[in-house]
């Protein structure tokens, strides 16, 4: 299976679902990554490319992206991209490429949702490398 290794800011507020049977809340969320770059002749350029996410881990939905994550939110998310087919109501089939998230770090959380319980910021630190919340690259 591929790994996949993403960091770009929220498109929107993340939606919080509950699956029907069980109640077990899923996250999803858009994330836009821009590229920049330099053309054949020197003008700068960017592209900007979106990822559809889902994350099914309830504890981290609950946790992080519940309270914290909001539409501009920097995040560096872990994941494996999935393929979905449907076929529309039209009879034609359609294909979706999605990131299911399996490890997602939240990079700029100050201050949490509106009537959500006051959360310490968990992450931040002093300005010193943190393993656990920098990406050594």
């Amino acid at each position: 299976m591929q790994t996949l290794t993403l960091e770009g800011y929220l498109a929107a507020d993340p939606s919080i679902l509950s699956a029907q049977g069980s109640g077990r809340k899923r996250a999803s969320f858009r994330v836009l990554e821009t590229t920049r770059f330099r053309r054949a002749d020197g003008a700068p350029g960017e592209r900007t490319t979106g990822f559809n996410c889902v994350c099914f881990n309830e504890s981290t939905t609950e946790k992080y992206i519940q309270p914290f994550a909001r539409k501009g939110t920097r995040v560096v998310l872990v994941g494996h991209v999935e393929n979905d087919v449907w076929r529309g109501k039209d009879g034609v089939e359609h294909y979706d490429l999605s990131v299911v998230v399996s490890d997602i770090r939240l990079k700029n959380r100050h201050e949490a949702a509106p009537g959500a319980a006051e959360a310490t910021e968990v992450g931040e630190t002093d300005g010193r490398y943190d393993p656990e919340i920098d990406l050594p690259f």
